[in-house]
């Protein structure tokens, strides 16, 4: 069994393995990160040999921990990370160049039927009709877009968002509220193979399905992080958040995961205060100032037009691992907006949690 794990900022880890009678044999671990001195590889392997193949992540990082010689420096690499690379080696999960990916970046449209391509597309990827799919989303209209189990009165403040005619909206995905404007803000899906993420926990999967983005990030100059547990951020100030979804395959099979991810263009930070109760009560009465310290714009950290920097990001990511161009099917938009007609813009899902 064969798995890879790219630590969160550092490198590559690669795991063979073979079970044998319940635990571990043959195990080899590789990769292209540095480790001194040289004989901690081979007290690392011999760790992890005879564990039980049950060992969760934190049980195998214990092993390598107690077995490494005193001094060793592991550098683009840590315990844990090569325990998720045996986790997904024994799951037989997949890899980001197992697949044939798509990129969605159609014209703008309205933030309901944002919500319902989504559901509709990561659903299609769960029943093994649609590739894993990038779909990158133009906005045609202001929004606000709380999670899935946020409470609508506590989130948004409804005679500000009528007076400034923003849309609110409910995702199927958890996690905090959105505040969007067209020209203003990057957001983009990511529909996947849940075995993809196989071995990975929740927070890990996050900062799995973030690390091409932090390379893309870091082509225009910008050095990111993922910050647990949904967040991209970097030394000028939040950038990013992250949010998921689980959608079960047919008949509880094998599924998919949604993961997208709005990032902060540009951001008018008197408006977003207005319309979002909870911004008010985390910036603690500190003004709009602390608004824009908090989510610091990809445009003054760029000096880039906000489709140059969407170039950049799709570039980045056909060049880790293919892609090619696609589009949403007659059938898919058919039932996105049917969706977006009968869940999406009705107040019984949009204040399910009032």
């Amino acid at each position: 069994m064969h798995g890879e794990y790219k630590v969160p900022g550092g490198k590559l880890v690669v795991v063979d393995v073979d079970v044998e009678d319940g635990v571990l044999r043959h195990v080899r671990v590789a990769g292209d990160f540095f480790l001194e001195p040289d004989e901690a590889l081979e007290a690392v392997n011999g760790a992890l040999e005879g564990a039980p193949a049950d060992t969760g992540t934190a049980g195998l990082a214990a092993r390598i921990d107690a077995a490494l010689p005193a001094g060793t420096v592991l550098y683009g690499l840590t315990s844990e990370g090569v325990g998720v690379a045996v986790r997904r080696a024994l799951a037989h999960a997949t890899d980001w160049t197992d697949y044939d990916w798509q990129l969605i970046h159609e014209p703008a449209q309205p933030p309901a039927l944002h919500m319902a391509l989504d559901e509709v597309l990561t659903a299609e990827v769960a029943a093994g009709r649609r590739p894993p799919t990038l779909r990158v989303w133009e906005w045609a209209a202001p929004a606000v877009i709380i999670g899935s189990f946020q409470s609508l009165r506590n989130e948004v403040d409804p005679e500000g968002a009528a007076r400034h005619r923003i849309e609110v909206v409910r995702r199927i995905s958890g996690g905090g509220a959105m505040f969007v404007e067209p020209g203003n803000t990057i957001t983009y899906s990511l529909s996947v193979p849940e075995s993809l993420v196989h071995g990975l926990s929740f927070q890990d999967s996050y900062a799995y399905l973030d690390d091409w983005v932090l390379g893309a990030l870091g082509d225009m100059g910008i050095r990111a992080w993922y910050q647990p547990l949904n967040d991209i951020a970097t030394d000028q100030g939040k950038i990013a958040g992250a949010a998921q979804k689980r959608v079960v395959g047919p008949g509880g099979g094998p599924g998919a995961v949604l993961h997208h991810v709005t990032m902060s263009y540009d951001i008018d930070a008197d408006k977003m205060v207005e319309v979002l109760r909870i911004g008010r009560e985390k910036l603690s009465g500190k003004g709009t100032a602390s608004a824009k310290k908090r989510v610091d714009p990809l445009r003054r950290q760029t000096g880039l037009a906000r489709e140059a920097v969407i170039d950049r990001m799709i570039e980045s990511f056909r060049a880790r691992y293919g892609l090619a161009p696609g589009k949403v099917t007659d059938g898919e938009l058919a039932r996105a907006r049917e969706l977006a007609r009968t869940k999406f813009t009705s107040p019984e899902w949009t204040a399910r949690v009032p």
